[in-house]
Order: structure tokens, then C-alpha cells, then sequence
């Protein structure tokens, strides 16, 4: 379903939990001594209100962050693979040509295998970390004269870009796990939202129509900032998903 089309959902049936709990609490509700609670009701509406409005931003804020780090730690995983590449370009045979295909290899691997499983948020396939060993051993069985100084220079760099590659795989795969909003911290937002949309019901002195429209206007809200967490907490998947575009580059200058 398309992202905008899930929010409006989202937002329609809150506002209209809103609208008819507000009306019914008018409608039923007992109207004695509402407006002599305004001073005590808005107290605690400001401490709820804030406290809920701190969490929803720290929560806002780390997931924004988290996909900004894995947008920019994908391009540096392939950048790090494409310098692999071109620094075995100076090894000698059959060093250069194994490591561009296996490095050309473990690109196709990451766009095609591994990004559908990590917006699913399944298990990965072991083949990428094969693939970058199978790298690794190729560099290191490299064939390369102890006296010549630039081509040793050259496979000591081909080591290192692997070793980044390595480090930011591996940030990545730690990514999928732990970025997703635990159950607690939804208990936390989801009982907060409640709280914070049914405490105007409390207050006194304005119009039913007029209440209606803040509880609503507050639901709405409210719905909009959970459903921009729920579409942020996977960084691979949702309205604010990262896609494996710094692969498909990679692919495309190695080949």
C-alpha cells in the first residue's frame, strides 16, 4: 500500500476515535464542576504533553540518524569494494582478475540476495561472507616479490579496503536488528498518545463542536508522528527506506 495512502488511513480513524469518544463524553458526560478543573487539568495535560512530546522526538530523531549512518555507510561499504578492485588491478594473475569478480560478485550478491531480505527483515544468506573471505584469501596467497616495494604497497591497500568492507558489512547488518522500535517503547508511545488525546476531555467551558475538533485535531497529530516511527524503524524499508543505489554503482564501474 502506498505510504501516503497508509497515513491518511491512519489518521482518518483516529480522527474519528477522536471525534466520537469527544462527542460521547459531551454528549453523556458529567458537565458538573468540568470548568473549576481547567487550572488542575491543564497542569496536567502541559506535564503529560511534554513528556510524551520528548520521547516521540528522541525517538524521531535516533531513527532519522540511523538511516542517514546506513545511507552513508553503504556508499562507503562500496567505495571501500570498487578501491579493493582497483588497487588488485596492479597484482599479478591470477590475483587481479579473481578479486573484480568476486568483488563484482558480492555487489550483485548485496543488491539482488540481501536488500529484499534485510526490507523483510530476514535472515541473510552466508554467501556475501564468503565471498569477501574467498577475497581475503585471494590477497593473501597473492603472488607479489618482497622486494618490490609498490606492488607490496599495492596489496597492503587491496587488505585494508577489505578490512572496510568488512566493518561497514557488518554495521549494516547490525543496522537491521537494531534499529527496530522495541515492544516497550511502542507500549510507551502508543499509552502515551492515549493519555495525551483523552486528557482534553477533562477540560471545560468550550462548545461540543468546538471539543470535538481539538481531540481531533490532537488525534490526528498524534497519528501522524507514530505512523512516521512506524515507517522509520526499519532504515531498509518504509517511506524513509535506503535503497542499495551505492551497490548498483559499484556493479556498474567494476564491470
Amino acid at each position: 500500500m502506498n505510504v501516503y495512502v497508509a497515513g491518511s488511513l491512519w489518521v482518518v480513524g483516529a480522527v474519528g476515535l477522536g471525534a466520537l469518544i469527544a462527542y460521547l463524553v459531551r454528549r453523556y458526560g458529567l458537565d458538573e464542576g468540568r470548568p473549576d478543573n481547567n487550572d488542575a487539568a491543564g497542569q496536567a495535560f502541559t506535564i503529560v504533553g511534554g513528556l510524551h512530546a520528548a520521547v516521540i522526538a528522541f525517538v524521531l530523531i535516533s531513527l532519522f540518524d540511523a538511516a542517514s549512518t546506513v545511507r552513508d555507510s553503504s556508499y562507503e561499504e562500496s567505495q571501500s569494494l570498487v578501491a579493493a578492485s582497483w588497487a588488485a588491478d596492479a597484482l599479478p594473475e591470477p590475483a587481479r582478475t579473481e578479486i573484480r569478480e568476486l568483488a563484482v560478485g558480492y555487489a550483485d550478491t548485496v543488491v539482488n540476495r540481501e536488500w529484499p531480505r534485510m526490507r523483510d527483515g530476514d535472515v541473510l544468506p552466508e554467501e556475501g561472507w564468503d565471498q569477501l573471505d574467498r577475497m581475503r584469501a585471494v590477497v593473501d596467497t597473492a603472488d607479489v616479490p618482497g622486494d618490490d616495494d609498490w606492488l607490496t604497497s599495492r596489496k597492503t591497500e587491496v587488505a585494508d579496503s577489505l578490512l572496510d568492507v568488512f566493518k561497514e558489512r557488518q554495521a549494516r547488518l547490525n543496522a537491521v536488528q537494531d534499529n527496530n522500535v522495541g515492544m516497550v517503547v511502542w507500549f510507551v508511545l502508543i499509552g502515551g498518545s492515549v493519555i495525551f488525546v483523552l486528557l482534553p476531555n477533562l477540560f471545560g467551558g468550550t462548545k461540543s463542536l468546538t471539543h470535538v475538533v481539538i481531540v481531533s485535531t490532537l488525534a490526528a497529530a498524534t497519528t501522524l508522528l507514530l505512523f512516521a516511527i512506524f515507517q522509520m524503524q526499519n532504515p531498509f524499508a518504509g517511506g524513509s527506506k535506503v535503497g542499495p543505489d551505492a551497490f548498483s554503482q559499484a556493479i556498474e564501474r567494476l564491470r
